[in-house]
């Protein structure tokens, strides 16, 4: 099971692509704790992306980026009949080809599509203090 803390959030991004590492920019500028996890470079066993995917409530094929240069060459740009296991071999074996980022915070897990796509995540200013005026 993939720990989870209400106070951290857990990014799941590739450092190889710039969704990536724009994303992981976005999501250390939260006030909140932040773990990075760049598959590129951090092996992630099946049962974390089986959790995943479950916790996005997709299949783990949509987890995979299946135009990416090195899923093509390596299974080429045909439509693939897979199974699960199969999926989740690819994942294990090619991070690389992950579809988008994936942050959970606290027990909720999001697909970032897009880098702004985390501002909506983000803590909204709680103090309800003024904000100063700049001429």
């Amino acid at each position: 099971m993939i720990a989870t803390n209400d106070n951290e959030i857990k990014l799941y991004y590739s450092s190889e692509t710039s969704i990536g590492k724009q994303t992981y920019a976005y999501v250390t500028s939260s006030e909140k704790k932040v773990l990075g996890v760049d598959v590129s470079k951090t092996n992630i066993p099946g049962s974390h992306w089986a959790e995943i995917a479950d916790g996005l409530n997709i299949e783990i094929h949509k987890l995979i980026n299946t135009e990416h240069p090195n899923f093509v060459k390596n299974y080429g740009d045909k439509s693939i009949d897979l199974d699960q296991h199969d999926w989740l071999r690819i994942l294990e074996k090619h991070p690389e080809t992950l579809a988008f980022p994936i942050a959970i915070i606290g027990k909720k897990m999001v697909a970032i599509h897009s880098p702004s796509d985390f501002v909506k995540y983000m803590e909204p200013d709680t103090t309800n203090q003024p904000k100063p005026y700049n001429k």
